[in-house]
């Protein structure tokens, strides 16, 4: 049945990385992809384990899809060009592919996190701050506010949180780049304890 299907690993999880994006990533199961391609879920498990073998090849993917495009934005930019650059490949990456995005998320076994191309995001995330003269810890404080910044607005806007009042969202997004481009420059000194 696998060999009529012309299934594969790479053509299971990428079936069910666009099923993530169609019904969203945590209802992706085997059973659920073995009713698109029409076989049972015993054929697709000559490729993936089970179902959470499935979604951990599904953020594998997605990590790698938005390392490539993060890094094909930001080649050649520093600066404030280069973290919009960043921050709108994660948001175009969400908005196109919002089940990807959501399993990018997902957490990882240490061993597979650190194979991942999330290692190839910290290091350009890094890189980036770099321009703006932070160091540890500081560096980390900031690597972690911006992925809660971008993660958070790209999820509120996905949820239609600015839709009801203006500004129109884009505004505002260009706005709160300026802000974390102000902030990075003058990153504030600890707060005595």
């Amino acid at each position: 049945m696998a060999a009529r299907a012309g299934l594969t690993t790479e053509r299971v999880t990428r079936a069910g990385a666009d099923l993530a994006d169609e019904v969203g990533f945590d209802q992706v199961t085997a059973s659920e992809l073995a009713r698109r391609f029409d076989v049972k879920v015993a054929s697709l498990y000559s490729h993936v384990k089970n179902t959470h073998d499935l979604r951990t090849r599904i953020a594998l993917l997605a990590l790698e899809e938005l390392a490539d495009r993060a890094a094909d934005a930001v080649a050649g930019r520093a600066g404030k060009d280069a973290l919009t650059a960043f921050a709108n490949a994660y948001r175009d990456y969400a908005r196109e592919h919002p089940g990807r995005a959501a399993a990018a998320r997902m957490r990882l076994d240490p061993e597979t996190a650190a194979a991942s191309a999330g290692v190839r995001h910290a290091q350009m995330t890094r890189a980036i701050l770099r321009g703006y003269d932070l160091t540890e810890p500081d560096q980390t404080h900031a690597v972690r506010l911006l992925g809660s910044v971008f993660h958070g607005y790209v999820s509120l806007e996905l949820a239609g949180g600015f839709s009801h009042s203006a500004p129109d969202s884009q505004e505002t997004w260009t706005r709160t780049m300026d802000a974390l481009d102000a902030l990075l420059r003058n990153w504030p000194s600890p707060s005595p304890r």
